[in-house]
């Protein structure tokens, strides 16, 4: 209808809200604001995908999907639109698959179910890529092998979501995306830490509903991070470069727990200091310890970097909390279950100096009872890897080693990822960046 009006000459882009109100008379406000809500919302995600050309709309297994190279010989199915056009042309140039994206109103807002992958599927399917939210175990697997597919990848540099195990037995090789996380990460980690200490969220909802009424000395007073100490545990890629982020920032002292020590990061760090003492400034430290114990204990600032298994799970608990200084900041862009969730809150509501920044949680996407209540609690909703260029470019690694696999390319020997996201498209390297199961899987 607005279409309509505009063709007639009633409206113009420029007086939408006009167009909007002509369309739906006397409706309410709220209805007109929504409806050009909507139409900005699918500009900005056509934008944001980068996607300025369309696939041909239709169902497969019963749901709604959008189809690229139809005639491809090779069908992929994706459980979710992706951003950018360099994973898309991958998958229909490179490889000349075609391309089936999953675009069911159903399930576009959240997780895929396992008895929807399975459909997608159907009868024919050569390979997979889906999300790190998705359940890739034996009944996935068992479809994905029982369509004649041989890989799967996952958007996503962890696969804690993937039973590697399960996919070797169905001969199904399965990838990731690491490489391409590492600053982005780093940074969100690095934006938590801030929000957390200067109490940013709660300074905006306030203004936000008018309650400011003048400056006063002990309005939203949040901790300095000058010269404090910044914990670490886990000082692999992300974590040492969040680390470089605050220690250069804020000239931190800076306390690790690894198994393995990280000499590099360590030399970094005196070098650092080295140039701060050249320059007639006070030095930093850096130091490994060997306890998680020792790391909490000591810092104004813990960020967790582990990677996710039994060992990790819940590491941070009711007792590792209470080690903790009154007024640190916890912050977690790693895995939510490294998190005892429920002991957190508890903490968090009895310990209103003490605050946290969250990426993830642990039954995500929900989030423990009381969670959301905590104002001490900055928490946002795995975000983490959100820049358009680390996206962009995970869709890019996630497309490649299926399209590589496919066509029988071997493993890329390099963790430099940079030729495949960055690098001229004719000159990308004819291998898989990342195959986590290659050595096991019998390839044809």
């Amino acid at each position: 209808h607005i279409a309509s009006l505009r063709r007639d000459g009633e409206g113009t882009e420029g007086s939408e809200s006009e167009c909007v109100r002509r369309a739906f008379g006397t409706r309410s406000r709220a209805r007109m604001i929504a409806a050009i809500a909507t139409r900005v919302w699918a500009r900005q995600a056509m934008a944001a995908n980068g996607l300025a050309r369309r696939g041909l709309s239709t169902t497969s297994g019963g749901l709604a999907v959008e189809v690229y190279n139809p005639s491809g010989e090779k069908r992929v199915v994706v459980t979710k639109m992706l951003p950018g056009t360099r994973w898309l042309d991958i998958l229909t140039k490179k490889l000349g698959a075609r391309v089936e994206v999953l675009t069911d109103a159903k399930y576009a807002p959240t997780i895929v179910p396992n008895s929807a992958i399975v459909d997608l599927i159907g009868d024919k399917c050569d390979g997979v890529l889906g999300q790190l939210t998705e359940d890739w175990s034996a009944e996935t697997f068992g479809a994905l092998k029982q369509a004649g597919g041989v890989v799967y990848s996952n958007y996503a540099v962890g696969y804690n979501n993937v039973n590697v195990d399960d996919a070797t037995a169905a001969n199904i090789a399965v990838g990731n995306t690491p490489g391409v996380l590492t600053e982005t990460t780093a940074e969100i980690t690095a934006a938590l830490t801030l929000a957390a200490a200067r109490r940013v969220v709660e300074a905006d909802e306030f203004m936000r509903a008018g309650k400011y009424l003048g400056w006063l000395p002990d309005l939203f007073v949040g901790k300095l991070l000058q010269r404090g100490t910044l914990g670490l545990i886990g000082a692999g890629r992300i974590g040492s470069a969040y680390a470089k982020m605050m220690v250069e920032g804020h000239y931190m002292d800076l306390v690790y727990f690894d198994k393995f020590q990280n000499q590099k990061l360590e030399d970094y760090m005196k070098g650092y200091s080295d140039f701060l003492e050249s320059q007639g400034e006070k030095g930093i430290t850096c130091t490994r310890v060997d306890t998680v114990e020792e790391v909490l204990s000591a810092s104004d600032v813990v960020s967790l970097h582990p990677l996710l298994d039994k060992t990790t799970h819940h590491l941070i608990n009711k007792e590792r909390l209470s080690i903790m200084k009154d007024d640190a900041i916890l912050v977690n862009a790693a895995r939510g279950p490294v998190v005892d969730e429920v002991a957190l809150v508890a903490h968090l509501q009895a310990n209103p100096n003490f605050r946290c920044g969250l990426d993830v949680f642990e039954d995500e996407p929900l989030m423990k009872p009381g969670l959301a209540e905590c104002p001490n609690a900055t928490i946002v909703p795995h975000i983490a890897s959100a820049s358009l260029w680390t996206r962009g470019g995970m869709a890019t690694l996630a497309a490649q080693n299926i399209s590589a696999f496919l066509q029988g390319q071997p493993g890329y020997d390099s963790q430099d990822m940079t030729p495949f996201v960055d690098g001229p498209f004719d000159a990308m390297p004819e291998s898989c960046p990342s195959i986590v199961n290659m050595d096991s899987i019998k390839r044809n």
